[in-house]
């Protein structure tokens, strides 16, 4: 099939407005079923990923559509804090393999694509439009970042492709950014799966109204993005939590606050609050999962202090 740059161009816009579609339907985050099925366009199906990484329905001839990360997969793509790009690995150590080359030509003609993250088995973020930016193949690394929908729309009206230096500010912003959100992102999936969708505490299994609350604050030194730092809250008893009312013990037992258990108030107070007190979390099945009782240890010396 021979490059039609027109083709290409609508496939990749109706590609873009198909996942905003799917986006407002199903939020944030979307299942791989999903993905895989694709859209029809011109009688042809086009899924969004496939099996490879690096990843070109049969619609296009040249340039993939999507690239895809799984975090600690066999490409271990880099998603470090900080840093204004993504580093994403050749797809094994050809230079010339046709998917390497296929990103080679999107760097060359600054073509977007859609950058699949995996936050847990069967579930993506979708970040579109991408960016190769970058081709090292010393190290066997493209440089990806994203972009807006400024660009995005320059691209469905111009002819040619983006100029990568006027956008490499806007670029970096919104890459480091996107990063950040990231990690937000499968970092919040991860332990609600792992809690079965549910609060720790209350049990409550609404999941709009549940959040993922660090036991070490994000940014300190333990604070990192793993679920045994994790703890699925629903939003009353994560801001509780945030503020001391109530603290966890090292054994996964609830202290709430004397000056609270002293007070009268209402029934979500008395029900939600005051009653949680002495009793047990409700814990992920999976031992690796659970909340680290050295992490726990530390948090609760500080709801301690805060009594004082």
């Amino acid at each position: 099939m021979s490059f039609d740059p027109e083709l290409d161009r609508a496939v990749r816009l109706a590609a873009f407005k198909w996942l905003d579609l799917q986006k407002a339907v199903h939020g944030e985050v979307l299942p791989r079923s999903i993905l895989e099925a694709g859209f029809q366009f011109a009688g042809n199906r086009v899924p969004i990923l496939g099996p490879q990484g690096i990843f070109k329905p049969k619609v296009l001839s040249e340039i993939p559509l999507s690239i895809t990360t799984t975090p600690g997969g066999p490409y271990d793509d880099e998603l470090r804090d900080g840093s204004s790009v993504i580093h994403y690995r050749y797809r094994g150590t050809d230079v010339g393999h046709h998917e390497n080359v296929g990103l080679k030509n999107a760097h060359q003609t600054q073509t977007p694509l859609v950058f699949c993250y995996r936050v847990t088995p069967g579930s993506y973020v979708v970040s579109y439009p991408v960016f190769v930016c970058g081709n090292s193949p010393a190290n066997l690394t493209f440089d990806i970042q994203l972009d807006d929908e400024v660009a995005l729309n320059r691209y469905a009206e111009s002819k040619s492709g983006i100029d990568l230096l006027e956008t490499a500010i806007h670029r970096r912003y919104i890459t480091i950014n996107a990063k950040r959100r990231l990690h937000q992102v499968a970092f919040r999936e991860r332990v609600l799966k792992a809690y079965q969708t549910r609060c720790t505490l209350c049990r409550l299994r609404h999941g709009a109204l549940l959040d993922a609350a660090h036991i070490i604050p994000d940014g300190e030194p333990d604070g990192l993005p793993e679920v045994s730092n994790g703890l699925s809250l629903c939003k009353i008893h994560h801001a509780a939590y945030d503020l001391n009312y109530l603290g966890i013990t090292p054994n996964f037992k609830v202290e709430v606050r004397k000056k609270l258990l002293d007070e009268i108030d209402g029934p979500m107070l008395q029900h939600g609050i005051k009653a949680l007190h002495g009793e047990s979390l409700t814990l992920p099945r999976s031992k690796a999962d659970r909340p680290s009782t050295s992490r726990l240890e530390a948090r609760f010396e500080r709801f301690l202090n805060a009594e004082k």
